[in-house]
């Protein structure tokens, strides 16, 4: 495209264009699903081509970055899929109850904890999506500290949007660092 009509079309590339090609129609699992991957597919467009300028910050006094929103998701992740519903006894991976605020505040421009958040967030996506894979039905449950029960399609519509509100910070974070724009 040489002239883009609007900001939206600034931001490009072959992945942009296969994020939403999911079903609009039909089955309900199938369709959670898609969304969600297209909102974890968003994420990693946001952060692609960037290295160390992962880690800067938006306007002080914030601590948000696209590094620390990788790091917070893993975190979310795990908490869903790993502890609620599949009930496991794991702490989160970067914040804690003595830091609360961890995963955005050790996100730092160091090449190791770049790589260590994005193994980490790859690794509990590819854990929810054997778990969602696996799973019989929309209504497995599990119990959570903040919500009581939660069923594995209110876990999906809540990750949806999760990291559809993340994503939107991801936008103006990416636009301060390099000016990239867009979708």
């Amino acid at each position: 495209m040489s002239h883009p009509t609007r900001r939206a079309e600034l931001f490009g590339g072959a992945d942009s264009d296969r994020r939403f090609t999911g079903p609009t129609t039909g089955d309900e699992r199938r369709m959670l699903i898609d969304v969600l991957s297209a909102q974890r597919a968003t994420l990693q467009l946001k952060c692609s081509d960037l290295g160390p300028e992962l880690s800067l910050r938006s306007v002080e006094p914030s601590t948000l970055s696209l590094l620390g929103l990788v790091r917070h998701l893993a975190d979310v992740e795990r908490r869903w899929f790993r502890r609620v519903l599949d009930g496991q006894d794991l702490p989160a991976l970067f914040s804690s109850t003595v830091d609360p605020d961890g995963d955005f505040d050790g996100a730092t421009d160091n090449p190791r904890v770049v790589a260590a958040a994005w193994e980490a967030w790859q690794n509990e996506v590819a854990f929810a999506e054997r778990f969602v894979t696996e799973a019989p039905d929309l209504d497995v449950e599990g119990d959570d500290s903040w919500r009581g029960r939660v069923s594995l399609r209110w876990v999906l519509i809540h990750m949806i949007e999760e990291y559809a509100r993340h994503n939107g910070h991801a936008d103006l974070l990416r636009e301060r660092i390099d000016g990239a724009v867009g979708v």
